[in-house]
């Protein structure tokens, strides 16, 4: 569904020049789930800008749906759908309009258009606005609106530009119900970027992780966490009992400190060892006297790739 191959994109800033990113290579089967994931900066959105033919590349090609970005720009943003972090709709207009039409234009019959619209609309919580300007709705009501507009012609590749920003827990739940049921339904590849890592975590079967236009990393969320960061044990003993404690930890995993008594190691599958060490510490006399066991997120395995947080900041 998506080939590229050396894909780069290059700014020009004042006499700089700032490459944004820098040759990517990324394979998206047909029907999968991917997270782009990456600081502020990192060239997430001037991908996805690359990919869905709104920005031309540098050097480097692009195959979305089977069709080439440069060569048949036009062809692409039919089969594709699009929600970037602004809005879309046409302040001016009515909500009713706006979804109606872009239902049209995408080629839906107006019954096709109609009925689509009525099932977005009752879906993504936009009951009784149909006929509202779209300049009078709220930041989370013109997000969901957005997300309507980029639905409406249920395309087979579907790219999200932090989707969910904005949103409440309910409609950030509505939308990803809607998402799951389109991937269901018509085998949907979706390309999304979020800062909510929760939702690269759950639901995606794959996460690219990007920084400084590089691509760093790129498995499965669960296979990413237990390469790049592992779970960490952390327990604290009697300052006299540290010498045996970190020679039974260190049978037990990698031992990654100890400091005024605690010892901290990482291990793989840490609630299997976590047990069977604080059996062995028994039986070599040492008293334990707490034990805490944290299981990584997708911000310890950038933080330790890069050595710096996912969270620094919103993607521009």
């Amino acid at each position: 569904m998506i080939h590229t191959e050396k894909l780069t994109r290059s700014f020009r800033v004042g006499k700089e020049t700032v490459e944004a990113v820098r040759g990517v290579d990324l394979d998206v089967a047909p029907g999968e789930l991917v997270a782009f994931l990456g600081p502020n900066g990192a060239g997430k959105s001037t991908t996805l800008k690359m990919l869905t033919s709104l920005l031309a590349p540098t050097s480097g090609t692009a195959r979305v749906a089977g069709l080439d970005v440069l060569a048949d720009p036009a062809g692409v943003r039919q089969r594709i759908g699009y929600i970037g972090q602004n809005t879309g709709a046409g302040l001016s207009y009515r909500v009713w309009d706006e979804l109606f039409l872009q239902g049209r234009f995408y080629g839906l019959s107006r019954s096709e258009a109609t009925d689509r619209g009525r099932e977005l609309v009752s879906s993504l919580a936009l009951d009784g606005m149909e006929l509202r300007k779209v300049s009078s709705l709220s930041g989370g009501q013109k997000r969901r609106l957005d997300i309507a507009l980029g639905l409406i012609h249920s395309p087979e590749l579907l790219f999200l530009d932090e989707p969910s920003t904005g949103m409440d827990p309910q409609n950030r739940a509505n939308l990803w119900e809607h998402i799951i049921r389109l991937r269901e339904q018509h085998g949907t590849t979706i390309v999304l970027t979020t800062h909510y890592l929760e939702e690269a975590d759950t639901m995606s079967e794959r996460v690219v992780v990007i920084d400084h236009g590089r691509i760093i990393a790129d498995d499965t969320a669960a296979r990413l966490k237990a390469k790049q960061a592992g779970d960490r044990i952390t327990f604290t003993v009697w300052p006299a009992d540290v010498p045996r404690a970190r020679e039974v930890a260190e049978r037990a995993g990698e031992v990654t400190g100890d400091v005024s008594g605690t010892v901290t190691l990482r291990a793989e599958s840490g609630d299997r060892v976590l047990p069977g060490l604080l059996s062995a510490l028994a039986n070599q006399q040492v008293a334990v006297q707490a034990a805490t066991l944290h299981q990584p997120t997708l911000d310890d395995v950038f933080l330790s790739l890069t050595g710096r947080s996912l969270r620094e900041g919103v993607d521009a």
